[in-house]
């Protein structure tokens, strides 16, 4: 009786802690690519070497912009990725969850996540964005259509800065088919190039999926 009352006891303080733990599932932006459409846009990313490094300047793409009423790019992602969220009158969210998938980790203040562009735009510079025009650039910054922005844990995100896949991966292993999948995808449909180390480190994630 008392080893059945220890496990029945042990039964419920699991079920109870289950809440603590379990966050939101991961919010995936629009478009995400098949592995197989993936595998095929990345044999068709033109395989170059980065350039134009020394003219790069965050402000040559225009963001965060206004997208609807008072909330721009960053808070329209907020309120799409999370769970529960709730926005003030200038659209800034005062509460809510979000689950960052390049960790794994849950977040309750908005201000612990970045909105990070999953190609940098550093990044997109080096490899074609520099002979864009400034609209392209504001577009490409602010993208919703597509698999560009996602909210993260912020010092994952700093860790990453503008590195390629060859450079760095998302800490969660589980995350590296779905990461490899949304890069292939933008610089695919942006018509960016992607050097050999890189091409070479998104085929071995991409075999992960």
């Amino acid at each position: 009786m008392r080893q059945s009352r220890a496990a029945l006891l042990t039964l419920l303080a699991t079920l109870l802690l289950i809440p603590l733990f379990a966050g939101p599932a991961a919010a995936t932006p629009p478009g995400m690519p098949t592995t197989a459409v993936a595998l095929q846009q990345l044999q068709l990313i033109e395989v170059a070497s980065e350039s134009h490094a020394d003219s790069y300047d965050r402000a040559l793409f225009p963001h965060w912009i206004t997208i609807s009423g008072t909330c721009n790019t960053r808070e329209t992602t907020l309120k799409r990725d999370g769970d529960q969220v709730v926005v003030n009158s200038s659209c800034a969210a005062v509460s809510g969850s979000w689950y960052s998938p390049y960790d794994g980790v849950t977040w309750t203040q908005a201000s612990d996540l970045d909105t990070d562009h999953m190609v940098a735009l550093a990044q997109a510079w080096r490899s074609g964005a520099w002979a864009w025009t400034t609209e392209k650039r504001r577009q490409f910054a602010n993208s919703l259509s597509d698999t560009q922005l996602w909210n993260v844990t912020d010092n994952v995100n700093q860790s990453k800065s503008d590195k390629d896949p060859a450079q760095w991966r998302p800490p969660l292993a589980s995350f590296h088919c779905d990461y490899a999948k949304s890069w292939t995808d933008v610089k695919y449909d942006w018509g960016l190039t992607a050097d050999q180390a890189e091409v070479d480190a998104l085929a071995d994630m991409l075999a992960t999926c």
